[in-house]
This record gives C-alpha cells, structure tokens and sequence, in this order.
C-alpha cells in the first residue's frame, strides 16, 4: 500500500514523475536549452559576474552552445532522451541564464517553435524575480491556452543578507512581488532552493523552505551549494574556505525540509547535478542516486513525510 497521497512508487513526497504522468498519462522529460541570454547581475544594469555560484554557462550544464538553433538543440535533446526513455512527451526548457532578461519580441521568438509541436505538453523558463515585467507575464499567460507554462525562478534564500553575500542582485521582497504576480496568471511557478549557502544555518535553510509555503507555490528544486571551477564562489572559497554541509547533513536538512513544505508543492528535484570535471566541492554530490536513496531511507526510517509539520489536510 502507498504510504503517501502524491506518489506511485512508495515516495514520501509529492514527485514530479507523479505529477507528470497523472497529468499527462506518460513519461515526460525535460529537454534543457541555451537561448543566449545573459542576466542583470553579469552585464552591469544590476551588478558584473552574476550570481556568486553561477558559471560561465548561467547554470545551463548540459545544454548546447547557445550559437547553435533552439530547435536543434531541443532534437539533439530529445534524441538523447528517447534512448532512455522512447515515446517520452517533453518539456523543452530554457535553463541558461536569465530567459526573460530581452526583449519580448526575442522572448516571443524563443518559445514560438515549441508551441506547435504536438509532444511538447509544456514550457519551462527560467529567469529572475525582477526581470518578468507585466508585458512578458502576459504573454506567458496568453501561452498557457497552447501549452502548460513554468516561471522556475531562483530564490537560493529567502534571507537578504545571504542575497547580498551571492550577489543575487534583488531582495526577498521583490520575489514575493514578483510570484504574487505570477500567481494571477495561469502560469506554474517552481522556485529553487540551494542548501549550503555560505554562512548560513540549518535553521535558516529550513525557514526558507517554510516561506515557500505562505507564497502558494506549484513546485520546488532543491539543490546542494556547488562550488565549480571559473566562479567567485570558487575564487572566494580558495581564499577563505567555509564548511561545505556532508552529505548525511545535507539528507538532515533535506528532510526537515520535507515535513515542513505542504503535501501539494511538487518536489521536482532533491539534489542537483554538476560536471564532474568542472566540481570541487562537495564531491559526494557525483553519487546522486545514494544521496536520493539516503533521503527515502531517512524517511522511511523515521516515518517522515512531506508536510507532516504542517496543518494541511485533505
């Protein structure tokens, strides 16, 4: 017997995969994509060298050159996945850098393709709290009469002095605006999360996921604090090393996490993902299937399931 509403495989949380196949009735993949964007925080309207973390690919590991056109790069994508997973519907992505950060005639340009194809059941756009100005949120509205449309935005932390450290270049206000307003449209929102951020605690990490709650929210990802090759954060912490979390308090936190986040917020990630070439720390995020294995056994051991510390009900 299942022991959690939102699952079909024995997860304590409410899995994407569960969400994706209840709503679309087959395996759905997500196919990443570099529109040549940049962000606010790298060309000088806002601040040079991005966020703290970021690399020289604004967080897009994985996609293609940003030179090469978005529709092959979405077949070179898709081909890749339909060896793993043949017959996949599919989620084309705009993960690099800042996808909203231009014109919306560009943004217009980017998503325009995917419309019309019949596999893809949705759009997901990653950007930034405080470059989706109204004309582009309705226009990403209008879109959702074609296709399913994601806002993923990166909060990191909903503490502004962690904000300023990662030079994320806008406060925790202005996000809480930003999915206020997202949430009078049609449009889904997933917001990041990263653990490990540099001087912060266990306790704030965890406050930061419970503010997820209060905002309405459709989805989280839950990443570990990578520290890579060719970022400040890496030329920072080569300088003045700071603790990077172990993994068991990674799985800790991550399940402290869970219990507080309602039952009806989609966890799409519970770790993220690095080139191993590019990595420094923590190297035990390389092995992502033990980290996810660990945290299943965590709960499953303590009986922990997500939003059992809330008052949510059926």
């Amino acid at each position: 017997m299942n022991s959690f509403l939102f699952s079909d495989d024995n997860k304590r949380y409410h899995t994407w995969n569960y969400y994706l196949r209840h709503k679309f009735n087959s395996k759905v993949v997500k196919v990443a994509l570099n529109a040549g964007f940049t962000c606010p925080n790298r060309d000088g309207k806002k601040g040079f060298g991005g966020c703290t973390f970021c690399n020289d690919v604004g967080s897009g590991n994985f996609t293609q050159p940003s030179s090469m056109d978005l529709l092959d790069q979405y077949h070179a994508g898709r081909e890749v996945m339909e060896k793993k997973w043949p017959n996949s519907l599919t989620i084309p992505y705009f993960q690099s850098y800042t996808n909203t950060y231009g014109s919306l005639k560009r943004i217009k340009e980017c998503l325009q393709p995917f419309l019309t194809l019949d596999e893809v059941v949705a759009i997901a756009i990653g950007t930034r709290a405080d470059c989706l100005e109204q004309e582009k949120l309705d226009y990403l509205n209008a879109c959702c009469k074609t296709k399913e449309i994601w806002i993923e935005i990166g909060l990191q932390s909903k503490y502004d002095s962690t904000a300023k450290a990662i030079n994320r270049g806008h406060n925790f206000d202005e996000f809480v605006d930003c999915i206020n307003r997202i949430k009078k449209t049609n449009c889904k929102v997933c917001v990041h999360l990263i653990n490990g951020l540099p001087g912060e605690t266990k306790e704030m990490m965890i406050e930061t996921a419970k503010a997820c709650n209060a905002l309405d929210i459709d989805a989280v990802k839950i990443h570990m604090l990578h520290i890579t090759k060719n970022t400040q954060l890496f030329r920072s912490y080569e300088k003045l090393p700071f603790h990077i979390l172990t993994r068991d308090e990674y799985v800790d936190i991550v399940c402290d996490q869970l219990k507080e986040l309602k039952p009806t917020i989609i966890i799409q990630r519970l770790t993220g993902d690095a080139i191993k070439e590019e990595l420094i720390e923590p190297a035990w995020t390389l092995k992502k299937t033990i980290v996810l294995n660990e945290i299943d056994k965590k709960m499953a051991r303590e009986n922990i399931t997500q939003g059992m510390n809330t008052t949510w009900k059926i």
